[in-house]
Order: structure tokens, then sequence, then C-alpha cells
């Protein structure tokens, strides 16, 4: 009896299949990857670093009471000159410590400082604290940006180490500096 070929062709693609679907792999193992479900940690210290690290970018590190800066200044001061976009160019970038008293919790802030036309252009950030002392900024933490009219160098006022307000250098008639607070920052938007 013969076979059409079509018949012989379907039986031939029929018996391969079945010899082969046994051979194929339905679950992959895992080989050092990422676990499928992680628990939630009990540690508040691991999970404020995670949360941190989810909205933040780490900048610097408090190591033995001195600022040890993760990112290169020169990079900073770019990220400054691109956040300013008014043509301000930001020559020195610095974390600055402010702590009212002793028994006040110190804060960071990363602070830019150029000129635009002559005149003197500071902005500020404050950073948050983790509890290894790691410095990070936040995209949702305020700016804040002095600008000089007539004054050569302009201070950032604080109370209850919070910027208020500003200062300038040289009190002279119609020299002064103009604050403005922004919410948010993009200096290491991702």
């Amino acid at each position: 009896m013969k076979l059409p070929f079509r018949s012989f062709l379907l039986a031939g693609f029929s018996a391969a299949t079945l010899l082969a679907l046994p051979a194929c792999e339905t679950t992959k193992p895992k080989r050092g990857g990422f676990p499928e479900v992680s628990g939630p940690t009990s540690d508040p210290d691991e999970t404020k670093r995670r949360q941190l690290e989810a909205t933040s970018k780490q900048v610097a590190r408090i190591a033995e009471g001195k600022v040890e800066y993760l990112i290169p200044r020169a990079q900073l001061a770019s990220a400054f000159i691109r956040e300013f976009k008014d043509g301000t160019v930001v020559d020195k970038t610095m974390i600055r410590k402010v702590q009212e008293s002793p028994k006040d919790k110190a804060i960071y802030y990363l602070v830019g400082m150029g000129l635009r036309n002559g005149m003197f252009r500071s902005m500020a950030i404050p950073l948050e604290t983790s509890t290894d002392k790691s410095l990070y900024l936040n995209s949702n933490a305020e700016r804040y940006i002095i600008t000089s009219v007539g004054c050569n160098f302009c201070y950032f006022s604080f109370e209850k180490n919070r910027i208020v307000g500003t200062t300038c250098e040289d009190n002279s008639g119609g020299s002064r500096c103009d604050l403005v607070v922004e919410n948010t920052n993009g200096i290491f938007r991702r």
C-alpha cells in the first residue's frame, strides 16, 4: 500500500515533534541570578538605604569627619552649569556642613558657585544623610539660588540649619543678594 507523500511528511513531522518534546526544558534553573521573590528586610537602616538609592544619587560620604567625594568636583560643576540653564559658569563646588549647635543634627548642602555676566551666583541643595554617613542628592530636594545685584559675594543665612535668606558681603547701598527657592532639582536626573 502506497502512502501519499503528504501523509508521509505529516507522520514524519509528528514523530520528530514527539521525540524532541521531552528534550525541551520547561523551567530555567537559577544560576546566581536575582531571586524571584525578595522578602522584606527587618533592618530599618537597610530599608532607608534602599529607598535613598531608588530616588537619589550618592555624591559623597563622611569618613573620619571629612567629606570624601564620590563624584569628581569637575563633574559636579558641569551638573550645576546645566542646572542653572542661563549661562552661569560654576567654577567652585563644595559640600558644606551646617550645624547651629552641637546638639542639633547636622545638615549637609551641595553648593556650586560661579558668575553670570560678572555677577555672583550660587546654588545650594540639601543632601540626605544615611546611617552609614553616606550623602545622597535627592531629585525631590529643593534648590536655593542666589543672584547678586552689585554684591561681590553672597552668603546663605541659616536658621535651625535651614536656609532662610541671604547676606551680602559688603552691605553698601544698592547691593543685595536675591534668593529664589525651587521645589526640585535635575542635577542627576535619570
